[in-house]
């Protein structure tokens, strides 16, 4: 399905402050990016380059006062994402280098801690992608997804505890888990259609079968039509707008909405 989605975000600047925006979504497996608008207002410089997960990148200077950024994109997706029940474990031996880095305890999901939770979650079933699935499906039934139960320092293991959160928690605890099996897992921000209500999501990849396959704990099956915009190890790694001064967020509207016929 080709999709428009896009997002706009107000920020009340009391002080000349450096960002990094991270509003861009690439062409990749399961999507092609075929327009784009970034709008700037005020009109300001930007520098683009991409970070070290490949993600793409926007570095400027706000000045004082309301800046306002409108990023939008027309991107064909796919409507199912792939699901390969069977796929077997690798290996951590077997696995490319730029994989490794996903295995290993983060800011957010602190994996070393949750390993007695996750054996006990996939107890029985078969290393690889059945046991994420098993932890994909524990996180949806187990863990009540309800806004305002958690904030931007709420980790895996506090979500394991308390059992509520939202999309940010739920993929922060899936990449957990899976990561104290050895399993690599990774962040994943970006657009689903049809979410309710409508907002940025996230969810989280796992590599398995030699390739990464996606994982969603807030959907009940698996769904497509998803634009990923950034990967990283957890949310410290894929903020859509890191501002280092007296820049404050006062308003956000996303959309996505199935692409008129040409």
């Amino acid at each position: 399905m080709r999709l428009d989605a896009g997002c706009t975000v107000t920020f009340d600047v009391s002080a000349p402050t450096p960002i990094v925006l991270m509003l861009r979504p690439r062409s990749g497996y399961g999507q092609w990016v075929y327009r784009e608008e970034y709008l700037l207002e005020p009109s300001l410089l930007a520098v683009e380059y991409n970070d070290s997960y490949d993600n793409l990148c926007q570095r400027l200077m706000l000045p004082q006062g309301i800046f306002r950024v409108r990023a939008a994109t027309a991107v064909d997706t796919a409507d199912v994402i792939d699901v390969e029940l069977g796929a077997a474990y690798v290996p951590v031996q077997n696995l490319p280098d730029d994989v490794l880095q996903f295995l290993l305890p983060s800011r957010y999901c602190p994996s070393d801690q949750m390993v007695d939770l996750a054996n006990s979650i996939v107890a029985g079933t078969a290393p690889g992608y059945d046991q994420v699935e098993a932890i994909r499906r524990w996180i949806h039934d187990h863990v009540e997804y309800r806004y305002g139960t958690s904030n931007a320092s709420t980790s895996a293991a506090e979500t394991a505890a308390n059992r509520v959160g939202v999309c940010r928690d739920f993929a922060h605890l899936g990449i957990a888990l899976c990561r104290s099996l050895n399993v690599p897992a990774r962040m994943v921000v970006g657009y689903l259609y049809q979410l309710d209500p409508m907002d940025l999501h996230a969810w989280f990849e796992a590599f398995v079968g030699g390739r990464w396959y996606t994982f969603d704990g807030t959907q009940e099956v698996p769904r497509g039509n998803r634009i990923a915009i950034a990967y990283g190890r957890d949310a410290a790694d894929v903020a859509l707008a890191t501002q280092f001064g007296p820049a404050k967020l006062t308003e956000m509207k996303v959309w996505v909405n199935a692409a008129a016929p040409a």
